[in-house]
């Protein structure tokens, strides 16, 4: 299929409340609301036509930029200037692009305008990544096809090399029709530093009737996969590790935990005396065997400053908040990380391009010793879930975190005409319980076999008229 050209006519931003059902700790910060974005843009054809398109993310707070000197209202502001950039860089030129041609002519203009301003790369990057979802959606929905086969056929016409010479000779078009979204995925859910791991914890219930324990989740989803968050004191870290190994080891069927430090340990060092206190305490053999990777333990600005090969001749480690820019996961690859995280956050095209890297590096070394994971950053049901997940499905990831319907009452905030709209069109993936259009989640697994519709992974709009505008 020919890539499309295409010239992005109008970029609308909007936004809305989203209040927590328990709190979320996770790093430095503790969420118990927040506010989500929404783009939305109209596309004039090359050749005639036009199109539209959405994408929807958190603006989450102490994650993009954790400097205690900010407050969470600044660095929602932050994010709100990187669309705001994007915005302008997207829509200033007149001549027809591909979908990445859009991404990758202005990557380095949004960068440059980002840090005049004092934000980060990994703040400078957001907006870019809203926009691009939002372009591919409107391609696809003009084009009948879905996200699946957009990319599959290389219709928004990705390139690497454009940005990145290691790509020289690279065949981009064989790699992508290989890729094959499956029809589900595990679930791997997130253990919050506050969440109540049982009812002994003499945590105050919220009472509203769904999960709030460990016990509660295991028992109502069937989870296999879990993400335990670690807060950097190693002591308490081990005591908490115990308690939830208490609840995990009760399952006799084998499960799969992955330990996320959010930067949380000063050095890798640190990070390798706890594995070893772990390693050592006899409660956690079985959660220790079970560990598959440790995602970003250390802070970033020290990540890369040095090799990590003690720790990661323990288990295997991934970047994540180190991920800001095209690069980083070179960089991480050369001081001993061996993956990366996909987060539609930091960009659809970003996380192909390190599926590429991957599928590279394993074949010059002859074994899959390179991967990446799925995150989550507290994705919301409807666009932002469906068009994350979307993405980790087809690059063949198998488990992907999931938070967002843990921490948020589902759809309950949205107008009922909202709530119909998804779950009659994505019924395998939404049920009502108790009148409320939330997540479905059955034996670990989220059944996604209807985001393979035409557009980016939804066949539903969200109630434009329930937002309000995003602040200019």
């Amino acid at each position: 299929m020919t890539a499309t050209r295409l010239r992005v006519r109008d970029v609308q931003l909007r936004e809305r409340d989203v209040r927590l059902r328990m709190p979320f700790r996770f790093g430095v910060v503790t969420l118990t609301e927040a506010t989500e974005a929404y783009v939305r843009v109209r596309l004039e054809l090359e050749g005639g036509g036009t199109g539209w398109g959405a994408a929807a993310e958190m603006l989450a707070p102490k994650w993009f930029d954790k400097d205690p000197a900010r407050s969470n209202a600044e660095n929602v502001e932050q994010l709100r200037a990187s669309i705001r950039l994007a915005r302008g860089l997207y829509t200033e030129r007149g001549d027809a692009r591909t979908p990445f041609e859009l991404f990758a002519d202005t990557y380095h203009a949004q960068i440059a305008a980002c840090e005049r301003r004092g934000l980060n790369r990994l703040v400078a990057g957001y907006g870019p990544a809203l926009l691009d979802r939002a372009v591919l959606d409107a391609v696809c929905r003009a084009r009948g096809v879905s996200f699946y086969d957009a990319v599959r056929t290389n219709l928004p016409g990705i390139d690497p090399a454009r940005l990145l010479p290691e790509f020289s000779g690279f065949d981009i078009d064989t790699f992508l029709a290989a890729l094959r979204p499956a029809r589900e995925i595990y679930a791997r859910h997130t253990v919050g530093l506050v969440d109540p791991i049982t009812h002994d914890d003499g945590h105050d219930p919220v009472g509203d009737g769904l999960p709030e324990t460990l016990e509660d989740v295991v028992a109502a989803y069937g989870h296999r996969h879990f993400k335990l968050k670690v807060g950097g004191d190693g002591a308490a870290d081990l005591a908490r590790l115990v308690a939830i190994a208490g609840v995990l080891d009760r399952a006799r069927d084998p499960y799969v935990v992955t330990l996320d430090g959010n930067e949380q340990y000063a050095s890798a060092g640190a990070v390798t005396e706890l594995w070893s206190a772990m390693s050592g305490e006899p409660r956690l053999r079985r959660l220790v065997d079970s560990v598959i990777f440790i995602e970003q333990p250390i802070t970033r600005s020290t990540a890369l400053a040095e090799h990590i090969g003690p720790l990661a001749a323990c288990r295997p480690v991934i970047i994540d908040e180190s991920d800001a820019d095209l690069d980083a996961f070179v960089r991480a690859r050369a001081v001993g990380y061996r993956g990366v995280s996909s987060k539609t956050c930091k960009g659809l095209y970003k996380s192909i391009v390190n599926a590429a890297r991957c599928a590279r590096w394993n074949a010059e070394v002859g074994a899959a010793t390179y991967f990446m994971s799925g995150e989550d950053l507290t994705t919301q049901a409807g666009l932002a879930l469906q068009q994350d997940v979307a993405l980790v499905s087809l690059l063949g990831l198998t488990h992907v975190e999931r938070n967002g319907h843990h921490y948020v009452d589902g759809m309950a905030a949205r107008p009922a005409a909202e709530q119909r709209a998804f779950v009659t069109a994505h019924a395998d993936l939404y049920g009502v319980d108790r009148g409320v259009v939330r997540v479905r989640i059955t034996g670990g697994r989220l059944a996604i076999g209807s985001l393979a519709c035409a557009g980016f992974a939804s066949a539903a709009e969200p109630d434009w008229s329930s937002m309000r505008e995003m602040p200019a």
